[in-house]
């Protein structure tokens, strides 16, 4: 592996004196291993941090940046939890498998529904009560073009294989699929440069279809943008999913598919024999394994630690998002926001319509020092509304039904890292997978398809083999929006339950809520459950419906409502019973 350039090391150590404003700076940089670059030491201010460690990224010699540095006591630094990994210890070998995959987002589903075709016993892993719990469920549903993201970088070809793969995935899954194309506009003699970027960028990727439309027609296609762009590029392969739909299915046909989800499990350690993986101890066990993919998102730098590999750190970015009311009206395709308002290291957030109809703003883009921070502030509200309403004001902050924060994995290298570990014999790299990651998600499965096959080979000294029964295919769940009137009335007559609304702000049924309670993977949370019929998404944000869906979840999964979690873990609904049935029945 090549080392840093003496050059690169001089620039790196000169930007340090520059940032810290020291003779004796605070912040050291050692080259621990060819390639990487690993800063320790203490700064006043995380963006000082994240700065020197951009910097140290963009070098063509440095191939990873390992961030170490303190600030204000937190750090990216990983940190064994002693106390879980001795639980899991504890309880000893509760399973074995070919292959374990950690993380249950779009990157980790996809690969295990592309890698159930093959006779492999695979258990995949996550830390949360279900998968699509992380970035997968908190982004913008855009399945990204390619001409937002910088040429010859891996994202950027996966990207574009990834987009034009979605219609695939959507017809063999059933999730609803919206090609309707974007614009990135330029309005002012400042701005003129950031449509001819994305045409150039989108030409040297490979972007199909691009040309750029008259303002004036752009503006009768979306006559809710409020000012008139100088220059338009439009870009008709863009298209928009529902991001955890995505996963659900995806989860849902790899489970069909004889995948094992073992959910609310926490990956704690790495166990290494000579070199190779051996067993993977989760909170709840130990898994003997030989082979390890790590797709665990923003802790996918912690995970590659267990595995003695660690060569980039996961610096979060988060990122806000406004979603509105059904009924305000906005664009019809993706209008980019107000370019002097963009982040750096960001695409850009921008106005959209999801596929359900709803308008969506956003996503901001701030980097943070805190994983698990997806809190939104008033502030940040203001933000992306304010932006928004330079080009469109036609929107009233009292359309805002709800709002989330998502956080993204990304490295300082700002690409994806998709590859076989150098050191730990059979442990695959799947990290810095962010934004355009939902949109290369079947392009990285069919990457990681073909390094597993060669690291199944090298481990195992033969070729894996394919299953004959296996069924890319997973039915969408029956949804009475997308029935007419008489296949409404026929399916009511059948069976009544569909016929009674619990949700009033989507129109669910109690048949559709029953149904998806007992679909392949276990839904055992009021969110979970929302991921997959849209309860509570409306503007009531389950206000009304949520008593009902308790009694419903209560009895079809034969469980005490004391027990039924929002989002798993503690998050407990109801406490407990105030008084009995036969008390109520007494003072009525």
């Amino acid at each position: 592996m090549n080392r840093v350039s003496a050059n690169d090391f001089r620039k790196i150590k000169k930007r340090i004196a520059s940032i810290t404003g020291s003779a004796k700076p605070t912040v050291d940089v050692e080259e621990r291993r060819p390639g990487v670059v690993t800063f320790t030491g203490k700064l006043d201010e995380w963006s000082k941090a994240d700065l020197l460690c951009h910097y140290a990224g963009k070098r063509k010699s440095v191939r990873g940046v390992v961030n170490l540095i303190e600030v204000n006591g937190k750090s990216l630094a990983y940190k064994a939890n002693d106390k879980l990994i001795s639980q899991g210890r504890e309880k000893g070998l509760i399973g074995k498998a070919d292959l374990v995959i950690v993380g249950g987002g779009v990157t980790g589903c996809g690969i295990a529904r592309e890698l159930s075709k093959y006779k492999l016993d695979i258990i995949l892993v996550e830390k949360e009560a279900d998968v699509a719990c992380g970035a997968s469920k908190a982004n913008n549903g855009m399945i990204h073009p390619g001409n937002a993201v910088i040429p010859h970088k891996l994202m950027a070809k996966l990207n574009v294989e990834g987009n034009a793969l979605y219609p695939k995935w959507a017809e063999e899954l059933g999730f609803k699929f919206d090609r309707v194309g974007s614009y990135v506009c330029s309005y002012d003699k400042n701005d003129w440069y950031i449509p001819r970027l994305a045409s150039i960028a989108g030409k040297i990727n490979k972007v199909s279809d691009m040309h750029y439309v008259d303002p004036d027609i752009f503006m009768k296609k979306e006559p809710m943008v409020y000012i008139k762009p100088r220059r338009c590029l439009y870009t008709p392969t863009t298209a928009f999913v529902d991001g955890y739909e995505v996963v659900v299915a995806l989860a849902e046909n790899a489970a069909s598919n004889g995948v094992k989800f073992m959910l609310e499990s926490q990956v704690v350690d790495i166990d290494m024999e000579d070199g190779k993986i051996a067993s993977v101890v989760t909170d709840k066990g130990i898994i003997q394994t030989k082979m390890v993919i790590n797709a665990a998102g923003v802790y996918a730098d912690e995970i590659a630690a267990m595995a003695d590999d660690q060569f980039y750190s996961i610096h979060p970015r988060k990122g806000t998002i406004l979603i509105f009311d059904k009924n305000a009206k906005g664009v019809d395709t993706c209008v980019n926001a107000y370019p002097k308002v963009r982040a750096k290291n960001s695409k850009g957030g921008g106005m959209q319509r999801t596929v359900h109809g709803n308008q969506l703003w956003g996503p901001t883009a701030e980097e943070i020092v805190d994983k698990e921070d997806t809190s939104v502030t008033k502030e940040e509200i203001e933000t992306v509304f304010n932006n928004m309403t330079l080009i469109n004001k036609n929107m009233k902050m009292s359309d805002i039904i709800t709002y989330f924060a998502g956080v993204r994995a990304a490295t300082y290298k700002e690409d994806f890292i998709i590859e076989a570990s150098e050191k730990s014999q059979g442990f695959i790299h799947v990290a810095g997978i962010q934004s355009p990651g939902l949109a290369s998600a079947p392009a990285i499965a069919k990457m990681v398809e073909g390094i597993v096959k060669e690291e199944y080979l090298s481990i195992f000294e033969k070729n894996l083999e394919e299953k004959e029964d296996w069924n890319p295919k997973r039915e969408r769940p029956l949804a009475m929006e997308d029935l007419t009137d008489e296949e409404k009335d026929k399916l009511i007559k059948k069976n009544p339950a569909y016929g009674r609304i619990i949700c009033r702000c989507e129109s669910i049924t109690e048949g559709e809520i029953v149904s998806a309670l007992h679909s392949p993977l276990p839904v055992l949370t009021i969110d979970g459950l929302k991921r997959r019929t849209r309860v509570t998404e409306g503007r009531c944000q389950g206000g009304f419906c949520e008593p009902k869906i308790l009694e419903i979840m209560s009895r079809e999964l034969g469980k005490d409502v004391t027990t039924i979690s929002k989002n798993g873990h503690d998050s407990f609904i109801i406490k407990g019973k105030i008084r009995s049935r036969e008390e109520d029945n007494l003072h009525a």
